[in-house]
C-alpha cells in the first residue's frame, strides 16, 4: 500500500465574483467580453465565463463601447466625461459639460463623435478626438434616457427619447431639431432602426411599441404588448434567428403577402422574450414560462428583464434580468419546425453573502451554492455559470448537502428559514420532497454516507430530525411529504452544524450552547457530549479513518475528540477569529480550515502545525467544499466569492525543481564569463542569481585591474532601478565591514559617477539606503585621514634618523647640501658655547637663549621635512 503523499500548497482560482451591480453595461462588437458596471468601479468580464478581465475605478452613470472596441466612453457621478484605452487601460482624455448626471451615450459607427443626454435636458456632441463640443441640442422637458445615432454613417441624424414621451429627432448639419415624435404616453426606454434604416422603433412604459417612418416622420403603426417595456432589438435578417424566423414564419404565414417585414425582440416587466413581426404586428412567438427568479414577496412576482442584445457573429440573444443575471440564449427548431428559444448560459453579475454549498455529482463538475436568496443555484464548474436555480424555499436557505442515491440520482437537500427541508433532483431540477416540523429556521442538512436512504435536520428549535427516503418517488409531478423518522431535543441554543459517521451508525451536531453531541441512528440515543469550547461551535465532522470528531468553534480554535470517552486528543490555534468551517482532507491525516478572519488554513493532524496560511478574502468565510475524489476544495463568504483551490503541491515540486536545475545552469554560465573575463555578463548573472558573495569578488577583481572603469559603467547601466535598489542594499552591507569598505566606496563612486542624481533618487527607499550609508563613510574617510597623517610622522621621524635618504631630482642636491651645511653649522656653535660657559653660570637667560636656538634647529628641520614631503607629492 502506498503512502499516502500531504498536501503542501494549494493554488486559488477565483472562478466566481460580483462583477455587475446594476446600472449601464455595454457588449463588445465581436461578444468576446462585457464591460459593466459595479459598485464603484467598471468591470471588463470574459462573456465565456465571467472572469474579470480588467478593473476600472469610478462609479458611473452612463458608458459605451467605440465601434472597434479600443475605447470605453463612461460618465460618472462628477459629470466627468472619460476616455479609457483598454489596450493601456489608461484614462486618455476627460472633459465635462453637463449641469446634471449623464444618462445615456451613444457613438457614432465611424468612432469619431460621442452623443451624450443628462438629466439637464439637454443633448450633446463631442469630438472624440479633440475633446470639445461640437453640437449643442435643448428641447426636451425632462430627463434624456435613450440616445442613439442612425446606424448608417452616411446619415447624420441622432435620435433622442426622454421622460416626457417624446423623441427628437436632430440633424447634425444643420444642427437643429427637425422633427418631434409625440405618440407615447410615458417615458421613453429604448429605440432601435430597421435594417434598412427608414423605420424606428420606439418602446416606452405605456406598454406600446411605435413603429415611424423616417422618411416624413409619421408613425406607421402602434403594436400594443400589455406589459411595461424596458428594452427592445432588431433581429437582422442575416443572422441565424433571423433566417429561422423568417422560414418559420412563411411555413406559417402570418404575414401579409407583398409587404417588406422584419422581426424586433421586446423585453419587459414579465420577464419573457417575445419576438414581433413588423408586417402583421403580431407575436410570432412567446416563452411559455420565464427563466427570471422569483421574489420573496407575497403575490411572488417575477423580476424582468431591464435590456436586451442581439449578440454579433451568430452568438443568439443577451438578456439583462433585474437581479443583475445575464441570460444567454439560442434558436433551436424542433422536429415539428417550431422555434424555441434555449438558455444556453447564465451568468450572475450580483451574487449575495454565500452561506454554504457543496459539489454534485461523482465527477464533482457541478457546485451547489446556497445564497441570501430563496433559491439554491447551481454552477458549472468549467465556465461557472449557473446552469439552473431550484427555486421553491419562501425564504432564504441556510444550508444543504449533496449526495449521489444508490439508484444514481443526483439530489439536493436544501433547509431553509421557512422552517422546512427541500429534497431535488438535479436531473428534472424539481423538488421531489418537502418535509416540515421545525419549529424554526433548519440550519444544518447532512446525508448519509452510506446507505444514502435518509438525512438529519438541525434547526433553531434545538431538534434533530431523521428523515426516510425510501418512500421517495421521482414520478410524481407534486412533491411527496416527507416523514420524519426520529426526534431528539438535542441542545439548549440553535444547531449549527450535522454529520453523519462514514458508516450510517452516528450522527454529531454541534451547538451555540458550547457543546458537540453524538448520537446513535437510527433512535437519536445519546453516546457523548463533548465539553471544553469556550464559545458556539460552528461545524463538526468525523474523521474517515479515526473514531474521533472535529469541532470548530468561535474561541478562534478547533479541537479534535475521541468518540470513546469524550476526551480531547488535539486542539489547534492560529485562526485570529472565530472559525467556522473545518473539515479532513487526506485520508484524515490533514485538516482544512476557514473562519471570521477570511484566512484559510492547512493543517497536519500528527503534529498540529499549520503549514500553509491563504487569504484570499475580504471577508468571513462561511462556506466549505470538499471534493471526495479530487480533494479540490471550494470556498465562499461574506464578500459574495467563490474561490476554487487545486492541490499544487506536485506542480510546485516540479516548479522548484526545474528553478534549481536552471539555477545550476545559470551558475554554470556565471563560472564561463568569470574564465572568460566577461565581467560585464558575469555581473548580470550574479544578479539574477542573488549571488553578493560572488558579485563581490567580480567587482573586488575589476578594482585590481587597470583601465575598468568603463565595463564597470557598463554593467551598472545595464541594471534596472530595482537591482540598482538591490545592488545598494548589497553595498551598505559591504560598507560596514573593514576588511570589505574599500570595494564599497569605489562602486559608490561608480554610481554617482555614472547615474545623474535625479535618476537615483527615483530608486525606491533610496533615502532609507544612504542614510545607511553616510555613517559608516564618515568613520571610513576619518580612518584614512588619521592613517595618512601618521604616514608624514613616519617619513618625518625615518628623515630625522637619517635613516631614508629620499631621492631629490638634481636641482634640488645643491638646495638640500646647503641646507644641510647650515645645520651643521649651527650645531658647532651650540658645541662652542657650551664649553665656554661655566657650570655655575647656568642662568634663566642662557636656558632661555638654548631653548631659542633648539627651537630654531626643529624649524630648520621640519622645512626639510616638508619640503621633502611635497617633493614626494
Amino acid at each position: 500500500m502506498s503512502t499516502q503523499q500531504f498536501k503542501k500548497s494549494y493554488r486559488c482560482s477565483p472562478s466566481l465574483q460580483q462583477f455587475y451591480s446594476g446600472g449601464p453595461f455595454a457588449v463588445a462588437s465581436n461578444g468576446s467580453f462585457i464591460a459593466c458596471s459595479c459598485g464603484d468601479s467598471i468591470k471588463i468580464v470574459e462573456s465565456t465565463n465571467a472572469a474579470v478581465r480588467a478593473t476600472i475605478d469610478g462609479a458611473v452613470t452612463a458608458l459605451v463601447l467605440s465601434p472597434d472596441d479600443k475605447l470605453l466612453f463612461c460618465a460618472d457621478h462628477s459629470r466627468q466625461i472619460r476616455v479609457w484605452d483598454l489596450n493601456s487601460m489608461k484614462c486618455v482624455r476627460s472633459w465635462k459639460g453637463h449641469e446634471g448626471p449623464v444618462m445615456a451615450m451613444a457613438c457614432h459607427a465611424s468612432g469619431g463623435l460621442l452623443a451624450t443626454g443628462g438629466a439637464d435636458r439637454k443633448v450633446l456632441v463631442w469630438d472624440v478626438d479633440g475633446g470639445f463640443c461640437t453640437h449643442y441640442f435643448k428641447g426636451h422637458k425632462a430627463v434624456v434616457t435613450s440616445i442613439m445615432f442612425h446606424p448608417d454613417a452616411d446619415r447624420t441624424h441622432l435620435y433622442s427619447g426622454s421622460d416626457d414621451a417624446s423623441i427628437r429627432v436632430w440633424d447634425l448639419l444643420s444642427k437643429r431639431c427637425i422633427s418631434t415624435l409625440d405618440k407615447h404616453f410615458s417615458a421613453i426606454t429604448s429605440l432601435a432602426v430597421s435594417e434598412d434604416g427608414w423605420t424606428l422603433l420606439s418602446a416606452g412604459r405605456d406598454k406600446v411599441v411605435n413603429l415611424w417612418d423616417l422618411k416624413d416622420y409619421a408613425c406607421k403603426m402602434t403594436i400594443p404588448t400589455y406589459e411595461v417595456l424596458e428594452a427592445l432589438c432588431v433581429v437582422h435578417s442575416d443572422s441565424q434567428f433571423g433566417s429561422i424566423m423568417t422560414s418559420n414564419n412563411q411555413l406559417n404565414k402570418k404575414s401579409k403577402p407583398g409587404t417588406s417585414t422584419f422581426y424586433f425582440i421586446t423585453v419587459g416587466e414579465r420577464g419573457i422574450v417575445r419576438i414581433w413581426d413588423s408586417g402583421s404586428a403580431v407575436c410570432v412567438y412567446k416563452q411559455k414560462a420565464s427563466d427570471v427568479s422569483v421574489n420573496s414577496d407575497v403575490n411572488e412576482s417575477k423580476r424582468g428583464f431591464t435590456a436586451v442584445v442581439m449578440l454579433p457573429l451568430d452568438q443568439g440573444l443577451l438578456c439583462l434580468t433585474a437581479d443583475q443575471q445575464f441570460l444567454f440564449y439560442s434558436s433551436f427548431v424542433n422536429h415539428k419546425g417550431k422555434f424555441k428559444l434555449i438558455l444556453n448560459k447564465r451568468l450572475v453579475g450580483y451574487t449575495e453573502e454565500i452561506l454554504d454549498m457543496k459539489f454534485l455529482g461523482e465527477e464533482e463538475k457541478f457546485l451547489a451554492i446556497a445564497t441570501n436568496l430563496e433559491h439554491v443555484q447551481v454552477y458549472d464548474l468549467e465556465s461557472m455559470s449557473c446552469s439552473y436555480l431550484l427555486i421553491g424555499h419562501t425564504e432564504i436557505v441556510l444550508c444543504l448537502d449533496t449526495c449521489v442515491s444508490t439508484s444514481g440520482r443526483k439530489l439536493i437537500v436544501s433547509g431553509s428559514k421557512d422552517n422546512c427541508v427541500r429534497l431535488w433532483d438535479s436531473e428534472s431540477r424539481k423538488c421531489i420532497g418537502v418535509g416540515t416540523g421545525h419549529m424554526g429556521g433548519v440550519g444544518s442538512v447532512s446525508f448519509s454516507k452510506k446507505s444514502r436512504n435518509f438525512f438529519v435536520s438541525g434547526s433553531s428549535d434545538r431538534t434533530i430530525k431523521v428523515w426516510n427516503l425510501d418512500e421517495i418517488s421521482y414520478d410524481f409531478d407534486q412533491p411527496f411529504n416527507l416523514r420524519a423518522k426520529a426526534v431528539v431535543a438535542a441542545h439548549d441554543k440553535d444547531i449549527n452544524s450535522l454529520a453523519v459517521a462514514p458508516n450510517d451508525s452516528l450522527v454529531v451536531s454541534g451547538s451555540q450552547d458550547r457543546t458537540a453531541c453524538v448520537w446513535r441512528l437510527p433512535d437519536l440515543v445519546s453516546v457523548v457530549v463533548l465539553r471544553g469550547h469556550k464559545r458556539g461551535i460552528w461545524s463538526v465532522e468525523f474523521s474517515p479513518i479515526d473514531q474521533c470528531v472535529i469541532t470548530a468553534s468561535g474561541d478562534k480554535t478547533m479541537k479534535i475528540w475521541s468518540i470513546a470517552d469524550g476526551s480531547c486528543l488535539k486542539t489547534f490555534e492560529g485562526h485570529t477569529s472565530s472559525v467556522l468551517k473545518a473539515s479532513f482532507l487526506t485520508r484524515g491525516t490533514q485538516v482544512v480550515s476557514c473562519g471570521a478572519d477570511g484566512l484559510v488554513k492547512l493543517w497536519t493532524v500528527k503534529t498540529n502545525e499549520c503549514i500553509a496560511t491563504y487569504d484570499q478574502h475580504e471577508d468571513k468565510v462561511w462556506a466549505l467544499a470538499i471534493g471526495k475524489k479530487t480533494e479540490m476544495f471550494a470556498t465562499g463568504g461574506g464578500d459574495a466569492v467563490v474561490n476554487l483551490w487545486y492541490d499544487s503541491t506536485a506542480l510546485c515540486k516540479e516548479e522548484a525543481f526545474r528553478k534549481e536545475e536552471e539555477k545550476v545552469l545559470r551558475g554554470q554560465e556565471l563560472e564561463n564569463a568569470v574564465l572568460d573575463a566577461d565581467y560585464v555578463k558575469a555581473v548580470q548573472l550574479a544578479f539574477e542569481l542573488r549571488r553578493p558573495h560572488k558579485l563581490f569578488e567580480l567587482f573586488a577583481e575589476c578594482c585590481r585591474k587597470k583601465d575598468m572603469d568603463k565595463q564597470i559603467a557598463k554593467a551598472l547601466h545595464a541594471l534596472g532601478k530595482e537591482e540598482l535598489h538591490v545592488f545598494f542594499e548589497y553595498i551598505r552591507e559591504w560598507n560596514t565591514k573593514p576588511k570589505l569598505c574599500h570595494v564599497a566606496q569605489y562602486l559608490l563612486f561608480q554610481i554617482f559617477k555614472n547615474f545623474p542624481p535625479a535618476e537615483i533618487l527615483e530608486i525606491r527607499g533610496i533615502q532609507e539606503l544612504l542614510e545607511g550609508l553616510i555613517p559608516y563613510s564618515q568613520r571610513h574617510f576619518s580612518r584614512i585621514d588619521r592613517l595618512v597623517r601618521s604616514t608624514f610622522l613616519v617619513d618625518y621621524t625615518l628623515n630625522g634618523m637619517s635613516v631614508m635618504e629620499p631621492k631629490f631630482p638634481a636641482a634640488e642636491h645643491q638646495q638640500r647640501a646647503i641646507i644641510k651645511d647650515a645645520d651643521v653649522m649651527t650645531l658647532a656653535d651650540n658645541d662652542d658655547e657650551e664649553q665656554q660657559t661655566s657650570d655655575l653660570l647656568r642662568s634663566k637667560k642662557r636656558k632661555s637663549n638654548k631653548s631659542k636656538e633648539g627651537s630654531k634647529k626643529v624649524k630648520n628641520m621640519a622645512c626639510t621635512s616638508v619640503d621633502y614631503i611635497s617633493s614626494l607629492a
